[in-house]
């Protein structure tokens, strides 16, 4: 009998693990048939990420490789990361396929709508840091820039740079989901949540400080939609407590 069990227990983790293999498969596959599908274009995606910068820099400056592979490494970076950004929702939901059918009905009501918003907000909150944010960021740095002194970034160390800035304007955005998440797992309760909000602002506050450059617009530009998004997690996750208690009494 015993042994039966235990027989039982080593076939169901081999096809768990032949499950997760498979998830992973697909998923790697999704990220390299993106990655091919993009190598063409790999010059003007750099082209497009590069602009807040180019349109930002005195007239005559540019940017320049200081590293003899920089021309065809920074592009090809580029392009892997966008790879994964683009494959990223089905990423997830092979993810979220493996998972699923250990999860509750009402973990899963939860978790579907979750994963959606984290995916969402993290796209928002790289849009968010290309068209509002390096702007700003990369005038601020052309204008002081001292006096005989030409602002010639090399193309690796931007994109690098930028890359840092996406993920930090993209993580940032997920402030909503974090909350709604942790008040529904229960480790916190919205009312928990609305007492920490002072230090949640000094905090966002010293983060977009350490973050960005030294300037009050840029720290303000990230600083500012964290907080608001903050507040928002707490009106969801009120909303998401007013429903689980309405489900209750309907049950009761």
């Amino acid at each position: 009998m015993s042994s039966s069990a235990d027989t039982d227990q080593e076939l169901s983790l081999i096809d768990h693990l032949l499950e997760l293999r498979s998830r992973l498969i697909k998923a790697v596959l999704a990220v390299v048939v993106c990655m091919i599908a993009m190598v063409p274009f790999a010059r003007q995606l750099y082209a497009v990420v590069s602009e807040p910068l180019i349109a930002a820099l005195p007239e005559g400056a540019s940017m320049i490789a200081i590293d003899v592979a920089s021309p065809v490494f920074a592009p090809f970076k580029l392009v892997l990361i966008l790879a994964i950004l683009v494959a990223m929702p089905f990423v997830i939901y092979q993810s979220w396929a493996f998972i699923a059918p250990g999860l509750y009905k009402h973990e899963k009501r939860i978790a579907k709508p979750l994963l959606v918003a984290a995916t969402l907000l993290f796209y928002l909150g790289c849009l968010f840091a290309y068209f509002v944010v390096f702007p700003v960021i990369f005038t601020f740095i052309a204008k002081m820039a001292p006096e005989g002194v030409a602002v010639m970034t090399d193309i690796n160390r931007y994109l690098d740079f930028v890359l840092i800035l996406f993920l930090a304007f993209g993580l940032s955005f997920e402030v909503p989901v974090i909350t709604v998440a942790l008040v529904a797992i229960g480790l916190v309760t919205p009312e928990l949540l609305a007492k920490a909000r002072g230090y949640v602002v000094v905090g966002v506050f010293f983060i977009a400080m350490l973050i960005t450059p030294p300037d009050v617009i840029s720290q303000t530009l990230l600083a500012l939609p964290v907080w608001l998004l903050y507040e928002l997690g707490i009106v969801f996750s009120r909303l998401l407590v007013n429903r689980s208690h309405k489900e209750l009494e309907k049950e009761a």
